[in-house]
């Protein structure tokens, strides 16, 4: 099994030990991306669209400079803090892929790193 790690400034660095993504074998694995801005490094306040527009933004920088694109995901996971926000994610969601839609699981919890309220991961093919 051939591996590499992607790396782009487009997106937030690390902010532990693992790589933005890594492909492998065909694929793209993201690690999960919080709603940072890759150029402040802080999450926006108020409603939740700016910040999974800006999670979305992020793997699609860290996709694209895999060598793919958001129309190739297979599989996205949304992690949220209130499942309240569902509908809202839907609705800017939609503006970043296309039918057929990915494969998608939403899955709230009780925290996510830096006090985020929104995490999205995703597979894609190469």
């Amino acid at each position: 099994m051939h591996k590499s790690a992607v790396q782009t400034d487009k997106a937030p660095k690390a902010i532990g030990p693992y790589s933005q993504a890594i492909k492998s074998n065909g694929f793209l694995f993201t690690s999960g991306q919080l709603p940072l801005d890759p150029e402040t490094g802080l999450i926006p306040k108020g409603s939740i669209e700016p910040r999974v527009e800006l999670c979305l933004q992020n793997i699609q920088a860290i996709a694209e400079a895999a060598g793919t694109s958001m129309s190739k995901a297979v599989k996205i996971t949304v992690f949220l803090t209130d499942m309240a926000d569902f509908k809202a994610v839907n609705l800017i969601y939609e503006r970043f892929f296309t039918k057929p839609f990915p494969a998608r699981s939403a899955i709230q919890v009780s925290a996510l790193p830096l006090g985020a309220d929104i995490e999205i991961e995703g597979i894609f093919e190469i």
